[in-house]
């Protein structure tokens, strides 16, 4: 589905931009390594995934009603939340949804830079930042 753009003549229409899975991954795993080496050891722990959308249970675990708005999840326990007793279990995980970010974006440039977004703001949350502070730091 085409998005509208806000300036463009009437009648036109943005065109989704579309890149292949693998080449998504790619930048992913690209914003991932704009990563501060500080930071990095604290999320070994962390699994980072590309699925092309969220499914009911990732909408309902974020608080979403529409699929379409949900660009990444991060599920897990914060560190903020942990204490030296915590039992890991399973890893946090971080999804970040590809076809919701390329629905949002004209070009490669966009994609890249919202992917970057997407990527930190999921860290963000690991690190135990809300809403409010991840859009205190552009990350909204």
């Amino acid at each position: 589905m085409a998005t509208w753009g806000h300036g463009l003549p009437p009648g036109a229409r943005w065109i989704d931009m579309r890149l292949t899975t693998d080449e998504f991954i790619e930048l992913v795993e690209e914003a991932l390594t704009d990563i501060p080496d500080a930071l990095t050891a604290y999320l070994r722990d962390v699994t980072v995934d590309v699925e092309p959308m969220p499914d009911r249970l990732a909408c309902e675990e974020a608080g979403v009603r529409f699929p379409r708005t949900l660009l990444g999840l991060y599920r897990g326990t914060p560190l903020t939340d942990r204490s030296v007793e915590h039992n890991a279990g399973l890893p946090d995980r971080i999804t970040i949804y590809q076809h919701n970010i390329e629905r949002m974006c004209r070009t490669r440039e966009q994609i890249v830079d919202q992917v970057r977004k997407t990527v930190f703001h999921e860290i963000g949350h690991h690190f135990g930042l809300d809403e409010d502070d991840l859009d205190e730091l552009g990350y909204q």
